[in-house]
């Protein structure tokens, strides 16, 4: 008696499914619309949709023991390279101009742009785009170096601080004055 109990109600609840499961098909099984559970309900032909999306009816594989000892199976994300390694994650670091440079960039481009390679506190001698018109850098400066490249000068991936330490800001700066390190100008009356 158990046993007839539980193959009639297996076939009912697989008659249920295969008919639920076809008439969704037949419907173009919606994004919100697609899982169906027959479990905890009051009556075994009841219908009730799950939110999820169509792409979960595939079954997900866990890694086996051998492929984990080989790390599979482990979803680790790469870390992205910095663009200015040698500030260890800092955002500015200070450093010593040791050579002050007139550069010129690459092909389409024509001018003379002044960089300086200077010997950060942690030991690493980078180049430096000196930005602004005119500058008092010289050797011995103390300046503050922060990320950005010259995307015109091979090799520059640092910009020096204008306005901070021994690099004075730019002389009559009025727009972008933040930059390049200006005060904002007095008014004369």
């Amino acid at each position: 008696m158990f046993r007839s109990l539980l193959t009639r109600s297996s076939n009912i609840l697989s008659s249920s499914f295969r008919q639920s499961t076809s008439s969704l098909i037949s419907s173009k099984l919606t994004a919100n619309k697609s899982f169906i559970n027959i479990a905890n309900n009051q009556h075994p032909n009841f219908i009730k949709p799950i939110q999820s999306s169509i792409f979960q009816l595939s079954q997900q594989r866990n890694a086996t023991l051998n492929q984990t000892k080989k790390g599979k199976g482990l979803i680790i994300k790469k870390k992205r390279a910095t663009k200015s390694p040698h500030l260890e994650n800092c955002p500015i670091k200070k450093g010593v101009i040791v050579r002050v440079m007139i550069l010129k960039p690459k092909k389409p481009n024509s001018a003379q742009r002044k960089a300086a390679r200077v010997r950060l506190s942690n030991g690493e001698v980078i180049s430096a785009y000196i930005p602004g018109i005119g500058h008092n850098a010289q050797e011995h400066s103390v300046v503050y170096v922060r990320g950005g490249r010259s995307q015109d000068l091979p090799g520059v991936k640092y910009h020096l601080v204008r306005g901070a330490m021994d690099l004075a800001g730019v002389s009559n700066r009025i727009s972008s004055r933040s930059k390049y390190g200006v005060k904002r100008p007095t008014k004369k009356e």
